[in-house]
């Protein structure tokens, strides 16, 4: 292995600082020998940091390794979902993330046994490579907790080493009442072990124990995983549930200063190891806390814009724009270097907790109802008094939208596919729950069965059922994934929607309307984006669009140009248009 002194110092000068923070000055100085030797002969050469990872062009789907199955065939989960994914979306996505595909214990994957191996009932790393081949990848680092079946918990119990060094022992007396919990379950999971029983950090439930990151070998460990992840074709790396990684007893053990500098630390290391691959961090939390993982431009490439799914539910049940306006006018743009990440659904609930000060309380309510008249379900999380309020809606986004507050109508289809149009229209890049752009209703069967109100949102399709539904053009699912692919194809052809374009709120008299500018970064693209969040016709004045009088304008999504004697647009039930001057 050949040591440049010129890399050695960049390492030291760039790490040893992070360790410091997080370990000591004397426990740094053995890390960063410790893990520069892990790393050396991994490492790209050194370059400037790559400001161009994204453009319009990227646009993510995010699904389980088994949301499409051919049960009537020993054809594995994962070779399903190649085949799926090349026939469907090859031309309509760049980007797959695969949620956890590790063998798992609870928690749909998210209690990982072993994160170097694909659970067997999925497939193998072949089967990810060959995904990985055809579109960039993004794998899970489910970094704050490990399973209850982890070997690592096995030797812990066993008092054997490593294992038995990392995780977090408390005594059941302390007052632990400042912590801020995800979760009503109770924060110390009682286990039997060769020294009696103890009491383990448990954030998420007592099969998903926290790890000791004040233990500098857990640290180690997961730059281990990391590695490994990279190696196998991972262009983005989430870090699942990161805002909880590092605990101090009497604070609230939630974006401690401690897992800032551990998320810049692996920034770093990505940078040196393969400055393509991006960082992103998932902390469903409160708007403000979110956009501290920004940090100074030195943490996560990409965040979560958790806000944006209760807003915009909200907007098109109320058919207002009011509070998706003031949330949008607050936003800041991204940092060079970095992008949002905007989605409408996930694998887990619509969060509410990053709508809090957002939505006025009536409203906020009258959501909660309407979502359960829809068949949704609420969870729960303890606060720091005892008492317990919302954390997420569990339902299928697509059934959230059947109807208004007023009750169902005839514009579920319309009025989803303008939630999706409005995602891909702000600044960012656009993620798509597969079970958004296949149209998947509220599954109660699978709630049934695992007992998990989360599950409403997790169907399984079985591939021939799938097909079938898809070639009906009169099906929901025809109509949604047809339209939708249509849109995005659009969308990345045009500049002004690269994820760092500028962005500007606009101010329509009629409050009905949701309206913004985006401008391509070179400036020769504007784009007006402009929806109807409501159940009737609207009139928009183009004089409040301030159009350049000298150029053409052209609705991208209609296919149509715009008459220049004409001062006003009549937009239909949902309608969603993309004014440009450059087509």
């Amino acid at each position: 292995m050949t040591v440049s002194i010129e890399q050695v110092k960049h390492f030291s000068w760039k790490v040893k600082p992070l360790l410091q923070r997080l370990y000591g000055k004397e426990a740094a100085e053995k890390l960063v020998d410790k893990i520069y030797l892990l790393l050396a002969e991994h490492f790209a050469p050194l370059k400037e940091e790559n400001l161009n990872k994204w453009s319009q062009n990227n646009v993510l789907l995010i699904t389980y390794g088994d949301s499409v199955i051919n049960p009537t065939t020993a054809e594995k989960p994962l070779t399903t979902l190649d085949r799926f994914l090349t026939k469907y979306f090859h031309e309509t996505v760049t980007g797959i993330h695969i949620l956890p595909f590790f063998p798992y214990s609870s928690d749909d994957g998210f209690a990982v046994i072993d994160y170097l191996q694909v659970n067997p009932k999925l497939g193998d790393w072949e089967d990810i490579e060959n995904i990985a081949s055809k579109f960039n990848l993004m794998v899970d680092l489910v970094i704050n907790h490990v399973s209850s079946q982890s070997v690592w918990f096995k030797q812990y119990q066993q008092g054997e080493k490593p294992g038995c060094d990392y995780f977090i022992e408390v005594e059941p007396s302390i007052d632990l009442s400042e912590v801020v919990r995800p979760r009503s379950s109770s924060l110390l999971a009682p286990v039997k072990t060769v020294n009696g029983t103890k009491y383990l950090w448990a954030t998420f439930s007592h099969d998903q124990l926290d790890l000791n990151f004040a233990n500098p070998d857990v640290l180690i460990e997961f730059i281990k995983i990391i590695l490994f992840y990279v190696q196998r074709g991972a262009k983005y790396i989430r870090l699942d549930a990161v805002g909880y990684l590092w605990k101090k007893i009497g604070t609230s053990c939630i974006h401690l200063t401690e897992t800032h500098a551990a998320i810049r630390l692996m920034r770093e290391l990505l940078q040196m190891l393969n400055a393509d691959v991006a960082l992103i961090t998932e902390t469903n939390v409160p708007n403000r806390e979110n956009l501290s993982y920004f940090g100074n431009r030195d943490e996560a490439h990409m965040i979560y814009n958790f806000s944006l799914p209760p807003l915009l539910l909200n907007a098109l049940l109320q058919g207002k724009s009011e509070h998706l306006k003031t949330w949008m006018m607050s936003m800041p743009p991204a940092p060079i270097g970095c992008a949002y990440l905007n989605f409408t659904a996930s694998h887990d609930g619509i969060g509410v907790r990053p709508a809090e000060g957002l939505l006025a309380e009536e409203e906020y309510h009258q959501l909660l109802e309407t979502m359960q008249k829809f068949g949704g379900q609420i969870s729960m999380r303890q606060k720091a008094d005892g008492t317990e309020s919302p954390y997420e809606i569990n339902i299928s986004l697509f059934d959230a939208l059947r109807g208004t507050v007023r009750g169902e109508d005839q514009w579920q289809v319309e009025r989803f596919i303008c939630s999706q149009t409005i995602m891909m229209s702000i600044e960012g890049i656009p993620a798509f729950y597969i079970h958004s752009l296949l149209a998947t209703p509220n599954d109660y069967d699978n709630v049934a069965k695992t007992g998990r109100k989360r599950s409403i949102n997790r169907h399984q399709w079985e591939i021939n059922q799938l097909e079938e539904l898809l070639s009906d053009p009169q099906s929901p699912q025809s109509r949604v994934l047809k339209e939708l692919s249509r849109r995005i194809k659009i969308r990345r052809r045009q500049p002004a929607f690269h994820p760092n374009a500028t962005q500007y709120t606009l101010h329509p008299m009629n409050k009905t309307l949701f309206a913004f500018w985006r401008q391509s970064r070179e400036r020769d693209q504007s784009i007006f984006c402009i929806f109807n969040l409501s159940d009737r016709q609207q009139k928009l004045r183009l004089s409040y669009l301030n159009l350049v009088c000298t150029d053409t304008w052209y609705d991208l999504i209609g296919n149509k140009i715009l008459d220049e004697q004409d001062d006003k647009m009549m937009l239909k039930p949902y309608q969603s248009i993309w004014l440009t001057n450059k087509f």
